[in-house]
This record gives structure tokens, C-alpha cells and sequence, in this order.
């Protein structure tokens, strides 16, 4: 049988995104799960920290020489932009110096730059956030930081749960992670936002928003999210309210009316 031409014309052209993640990222396979077929994903790692997840390490991991010798690292495959997927790193010093890392990573030559927490901004500005819930795995101190992060951006935060880990985040099952989420949402909440790159959530995204009618915004999916968005293209994967912010024709659902906040913010729990 003879082959047709159209066999041999592939594979699609390949697009690529440079990806600086901490050393301790075990998810790349939900990464790879967001992106488009034509999208390749190029890592590179921060240096080893021995320290737990912490203050510490998020100022460690955010060390503007580990970023641009990590860019310089993915430069020779051409990617369109580089991205710091770390939410903690990138929001331990506010948003200032969200953006200082930013100006770092295009210095060492990327063609344009992303961070985590820096996406995450962008949601809360196209969404027209300014009542949100939290959930991360990290300790208080860390979670405050991310309160103080978004109150920069003029986010109240209603209600934060938190797990208080110092490592092994990529372990933690769905259901946990699907229960704090339940119980860090509160009538007043635009939205939820899960932190943390290493935190599981691809596949609970999807009935999490159809159960609690509002976005539930995660780490990863926010960063290839604004990474495609800066390509022009569209994201792949669970995210109705982000699905239509950069795919022209398409606009996202609107955001559920809420109830007024309470009088009150509610403390973090754990």
C-alpha cells in the first residue's frame, strides 16, 4: 500500500515553554496534562535546598541567580517564554518583587516571562477578583505571606485553610485536598485559589467549580495558562472561567453573584 504524503508532514511544528521549577517538584505530568499537542514543556531545577517547606525555602528557591542560570539552562531550545513555577517563591516578597523576578529571568535572555504568583495576578485583574478564599499545603507563616500578596492586589482574603506540611506535598490525595477546598469556601468568595505547584488538583477542578458554582483557581493551571496566554493559545484542561480570556470568540462564564462579606474575616485554620 502505498503512503500518502500528509504521513511524513508532521509532527506539528513544536512550540516550547521554558519551565524553572524548584527542586522538589514531582508533577510534571500534570504540566504536560494542560498543555496543548504542540506545546512542549523544557525544566529546569533550582539548586537542592535541604530545609522544609518554609519562609526559608521559598526565599531560597527565589534567588534571582538560581533563575537565570536555570534560564540560561533551557535558552538553546528556543522557548517563547520562561516561566517560575513556584508559587511561594514568587509571592514570599510581595509583588514587587514578583516583578523583579520577571525583569531577572528576561535579563538572562528569555524572550518573556511568567511567574506563579505573577499569573495568578493576572486571574484576579481579567476576573475582577476582590473576595477570595485560599487553601494551601504550607504552614501559617507561609499562608500569611500569600493573604499579604493578595491584599497587595486588592483581594480580601475571607478564609484560608492550610495544611502545614514541610515536604511530600505531591503526595496528598484528591480528597484532602478536595475538603479543604470545601471548607475554605465561604458565601462571600468569588473565588477559591489552591496554592502551591506541587499540590495535586488537575482532576478535581472541573467538579469542585460545578459543585460551588465559582472558579477554583490552581498553582499550575494558572501558569500554563498565562504562559499560552502570551503564545495565543488556548488552554487545555479543567478552568471554565479561564477557558475563554485568551481564545478569541470565547468568553468565559460569569462569575456567580456572591453575598456580602461578612463584618468579620475568619482566621486561618488548619
Amino acid at each position: 500500500m502505498e503512503a500518502s504524503g500528509a504521513e511524513f508532514e508532521g509532527p506539528l511544528a513544536q512550540r516550547g515553554i521554558g519551565i524553572i521549577a524548584p527542586f522538589d517538584l514531582a508533577l510534571e505530568r500534570e504540566l504536560w496534562r494542560w498543555a496543548p499537542m504542540e506545546v512542549s514543556l523544557h525544566l529546569a531545577r533550582t539548586p537542592y535546598e535541604p530545609v522544609p517547606v518554609s519562609l526559608e525555602m521559598a526565599e531560597l528557591v527565589s534567588a534571582t541567580d538560581h533563575l537565570q542560570r536555570a534560564t540560561r539552562d533551557v535558552l538553546g531550545v528556543e522557548p517563547e517564554v520562561v516561566a517560575f513555577l513556584c508559587s511561594s517563591g514568587s509571592f514570599v516578597h510581595g509583588v514587587a518583587y514578583e516583578a523583579a523576578l520577571c525583569e531577572a529571568i528576561r535579563a538572562a535572555g528569555a524572550p518573556d516571562a511568567v511567574t506563579t504568583s505573577g499569573a495568578l495576578a493576572e486571574a484576579v485583574r481579567e476576573l475582577g477578583l476582590t473576595r477570595m478564599s485560599v487553601v494551601t499545603p504550607y504552614d501559617e507563616p507561609l499562608t500569611r505571606r500569600l493573604e499579604e500578596f493578595l491584599a497587595e492586589l486588592g483581594v480580601t482574603v475571607l478564609h484560608s485553610q492550610y495544611l502545614g506540611l514541610g515536604g511530600g506535598i505531591w503526595k496528598v490525595n484528591y480528597r484532602t485536598v478536595a475538603d479543604l477546598v470545601m471548607a475554605a469556601d465561604d458565601p462571600a468568595a468569588e473565588a477559591i485559589f489552591v496554592s502551591c505547584t506541587n499540590l495535586p488538583t488537575y482532576d478535581i477542578i472541573a467538579p469542585l467549580e460545578r459543585d460551588l458554582g465559582k472558579p477554583v483557581l490552581t498553582a499550575n493551571q494558572l501558569t500554563v495558562w498565562a504562559c499560552l496566554g502570551r503564545m495565543d493559545l488556548p488552554m487545555v484542561g479543567p478552568g471554565s472561567w479561564l477557558r475563554g480570556v485568551f481564545q478569541e470568540g470565547v468568553e468565559p462564564p460569569p462569575l456567580p453573584e456572591v453575598a456580602d462579606p461578612p463584618d468579620t474575616i475568619e482566621e486561618g485554620a488548619s
